[in-house]
């Protein structure tokens, strides 16, 4: 008698889930990763350390007597200066790192724009496409700027009733 062996076999390897489970949490991560919080204690740190070299100076013309007076004095202005420039430093990183991302976006685009007119340029249905729509475009424009030098109905009627009456 012949008998056959049917073993279940998981669809998934455990290490390519663990894996895949790995590579979804760094993904999640990296889209919650907020640039302006590392360069705002970047910022809070340079300005701690500059104020810290202006008390140590200020230290190291005292005596030896009011060396432990001076480093409390020293550590006061460090968390004071913690304190008192934490939300400076975090929207001017905040500032900064915007800035910077409009700057890459306007590169990114112009790089696009660029390609694409190069692209047209060999492509003669592409360029007669973007020649309409320039001409278009003008043509909007010229008739815009007609009906702006139009006189209003109101002005107008002004006119034509203050030149009756004088």
């Amino acid at each position: 008698m012949t008998s056959f062996v049917h073993v279940e076999q998981p669809a998934t390897h455990p290490g390519v889930a663990r894996a895949e489970a790995v590579i979804d949490h760094l993904r999640a991560t990296g889209r919650s990763f907020d640039g302006a919080r590392g360069l705002a204690a970047l910022l809070l740190g340079a300005i701690v350390a500059s104020l810290l070299v202006v008390a140590d100076k200020l230290m190291s013309t005292w005596n030896d007597g009011g060396l432990l007076v001076a480093w409390l004095v020293l550590w006061g202005v460090a968390f004071a200066a913690i304190a008192f420039f934490a939300s400076t430093a975090r929207s001017i990183a905040v500032r900064g790192l915007s800035a910077a991302r409009g700057i890459a976006r306007r590169r990114a685009a112009a790089r696009a724009d660029a390609e694409f007119l190069a692209y047209a340029r060999l492509d003669p249905r592409i360029l007669r496409d973007l020649q309409a729509i320039s001409t278009r475009q003008e043509e909007e424009a010229a008739k815009r700027s007609a009906d702006a030098n139009a006189p209003m109905l109101y002005s107008a009627l002004r006119r034509v009733n203050l030149g009756q009456h004088y």
